[in-house]
């Protein structure tokens, strides 16, 4: 009795003592909001939720599709709805309207935007635009494709298409240029044999940062390891989903883009690939200068940059350095205290047989 009583007092000061860290082992809730409905573009956090680089880190990831032309992810981030959110280069302008968020990842060191023209259209640079027709275009969201033309003098002719789809009115000839997404609409016209070109700021001197990974900063105040942890499986999800094509494509098929086709996911991600890997260039990389250049090219003041800007950069390594130490400090509190403690029971169960 004595023995039993022994091994019931060991067991609960395993669990005192151990309970602790069972509890901070619970994985931490978080909503990640994409700027566009599930296609390849965000196959790499599809890739770490379902292979379970989030789970590892204690993560429950819950990745939200935009709804409609509900597009905001800025919006629900700085109100809590989601901790982390997909923008664009656009997101610095939100930094110096004084609103508290920060770039965690550029994971498109390039713009996928362009101008869609037919084939024989005179359309080739920015001043080819003038007077030309184009639909309305949305002065956060795609700022590259207006600044270009505007730091040109370009005043293009703005036609009201009403509720028809901007490429069907491109095909009828209503509208001499769209702006499209080179992943998207380039692939309709390839499925129904129609040429085009296209027209992309970066081949005219306006290389900005396309997709965004960010937070605010009032969560990375909060939860750093959080935001830490989150980041780290990030990458490694894209990392994973860019080497292995096949496999991140059938995927982000199998369950979350399950109306498009495979083909067209492979077109995708064809298409975004050279976007997102570029020689000498790490993954998600970002620069000061870069950000710099880009607030340049959408003539933003100084003022604001000299206020804002600071802070509006992650740091990665330093809190990933952060995270590893303090779990390893972790690892061998646990094992200083649980490994005695289990030694000592195991002993005293033997004895008393």
């Amino acid at each position: 009795m004595k023995q039993r009583m022994e091994w019931k007092k060991g067991l609960l000061s395993l669990f005192l003592l151990c309970g602790p860290f069972l509890v901070m082992a619970s994985p931490t809730k978080v909503t990640l909001q994409l700027k566009w409905r599930h296609q390849f573009q965000f196959a790499g956090y599809y890739v770490a939720k379902e292979l379970g680089y989030y789970s590892d880190l204690g993560l429950e990831v819950d990745i939200v599709e935009a709804v409609g032309n509900d597009t905001d992810s800025v919006a629900k981030v700085l109100d809590n709805h989601a901790q982390f959110g997909i923008s664009h280069s656009g997101l610095l302008k939100h930094r110096l309207q004084g609103q508290p968020v920060v770039a965690m990842a550029a994971l498109m060191q390039s713009s996928p935007y362009c101008w869609l023209v037919k084939k024989h259209s005179p359309i080739f640079a920015p001043q080819d635009f003038d007077s030309k027709k184009i639909s309305s275009l949305s002065a956060s969201e795609n700022a590259e494709l207006i600044t270009m033309l505007a730091n040109e003098g370009i005043q293009p002719k703005v036609v009201d298409i009403g509720a028809q789809e901007p490429l069907a009115a491109w095909i009828e000839g209503r509208l001499d240029a769209i702006q499209v997404y080179i992943t998207n609409e380039p692939y309709t016209l390839a499925q129904q044999g129609i040429d085009y070109r296209l027209v992309c700021p970066k081949q005219h001197g306006f290389n900005v940062y396309g997709d965004v990974l960010f937070t605010s900063q009032t969560f990375l105040d909060a939860q750093p390891e959080v935001v830490a942890r989150f980041y780290q499986a990030s990458m490694r999800g894209w990392r994973y989903a860019l080497l292995n094509l096949q496999h991140s494509i059938a995927l982000t098929k199998r369950h979350y883009a399950v109306d498009k086709s495979l083909q067209e996911l492979a077109f995708e991600a064809d298409q975004l690939k050279p976007l997102m890997m570029r020689t000498g260039s790490t993954l998600g990389a970002m620069s000061d200068a870069r950000w710099r250049l880009i607030a340049e090219l959408y003539a933003l003041d100084d003022k604001p940059m000299q206020e804002h800007f600071r802070g509006f950069m992650y740091q990665p390594m330093q809190q990933s350095g952060m995270r590893m130490s303090w779990m390893f400090i972790l690892a061998i509190a646990i094992i200083l205290v649980a490994v005695p403690t289990y030694v000592r029971l195991v002993v005293q169960a033997r004895k008393s047989k």
